[in-house]
């Protein structure tokens, strides 16, 4: 590695810590949250955050837009919302002259961190709005194609239990998350900190850190990070167990996945464990950080059989047990 690229991945590593702690003031004793969704950030990519009303996925996104100085909007998915009310539409529009016109009237997509509230309340039609701009960061709207802004993410919340009413994500819309935050309720030391925190008169104090330009730098950089053989197989090695037709999945995975993570989710370790290491403070990442992002990486890229869920199966052991047994080989290896 080169003592330039050392040079800008440390200072990187420090412009993150003070961003980081910046965020961490306000969405206090969750910073296993923040940094997944640090993470993909800096993998150019988008976040499902899973969890109860009330945690503060709301706020961690407004928080999120302004320490890392993006132009942020929300959108509330409730069953009657319509694709144009997502991209924006044209309009006819009259002249002082009495000429007419089509003008596009841009929707809320288009900004650089989009929030998708209750992404999966919307109908599928809906839905699909996101797709193209998820995968593209371009919408068409009346035969033209437009960009997005640059950087473009989307942070979308799910509430794991009040189902009545939604629309399960097609498995095409989740391939498109690089990651699934589950966000879950804080322990009793963290609540106390909240508590004291939130309802008195003063708040913690929010201000940007990074700005857009920078963001993309700190992105192109994170993929200049080296990343060695042993990451590399355990990555492939881990993908690949995960899918029931491939030579190298265990029976138990045969037994229980009705179809695993494609090409997609390696490059998503490729990524996030360079986030991860980056995060840390560490110049090239190591099997360690495939472990700890194979959850967030691999669990809404796979799906049980009937069977499986009858059986009360569940897809988070599942990969605990097949990442212990990966690693378990590779190190006796």
């Amino acid at each position: 590695m080169s003592e330039d690229l050392v040079a800008e991945i440390e200072a990187l590593e420090a412009k993150l810590a003070e961003a980081r702690q910046s965020i961490t003031g306000r969405f206090i004793g969750q910073e296993r949250i923040v940094d997944l969704v640090l993470s993909s950030l800096l993998c150019g990519g988008h976040a499902l955050l899973i969890g109860l009303p009330g945690l503060g996925k709301t706020l961690l996104v407004e928080t999120l837009s302004t320490v890392m100085g993006l132009n942020g909007n929300r959108i509330q998915f409730t069953p009657d919302l319509m694709p144009a009310d997502i991209l924006g539409s044209e309009v006819l529009e009259t002249a002082a002259n009495g000429g007419r016109s089509f003008k596009f009237i841009p929707g809320p997509i288009f900004c650089q961190l989009l929030m998708a509230d209750e992404i999966n309340r919307a109908s599928p039609r809906t839905q699909s709005a996101l797709l193209q701009a998820m995968q593209e960061k371009v919408v068409t709207v009346g035969g033209e194609t437009r960009p997005l802004g640059a950087p473009f993410h989307v942070l979308a919340t799910q509430n794991p239990i009040e189902q009545e009413g939604t629309y399960p994500l097609p498995e095409a819309q989740l391939d498109r998350f690089l990651l699934q935050v589950d966000v879950t309720y804080p322990d009793r030391k963290t609540e106390r900190d909240i508590l004291l925190a939130t309802t008195g008169v003063e708040t913690g104090e929010v201000r940007p850190v990074f700005t857009a330009e920078e963001l993309i730098a700190a992105q192109q950089l994170l993929r200049r990070m080296p990343v060695g053989d042993a990451v590399v197989e355990t990555i492939l090695d881990l993908v690949r167990a995960f899918r029931p037709d491939d030579e190298t999945a265990g029976q138990r995975v045969k037994d229980t996945v009705a179809w695993g993570p494609g090409p997609r989710a390696a490059q998503a370790l490729m990524l996030t464990v360079r986030a991860r290491a980056l995060l840390q403070g560490r110049l090239a990442p190591s099997v360690e950080d495939v472990i700890d992002m194979a959850r967030p990486v691999l669990s809404h890229r796979m799906s049980l059989r009937f069977a499986a869920r009858a059986r009360g199966d569940s897809l988070t052991d599942l990969i605990d047990e097949t990442v212990a047994q990966i690693t378990r080989v590779g190190a006796a290896a």
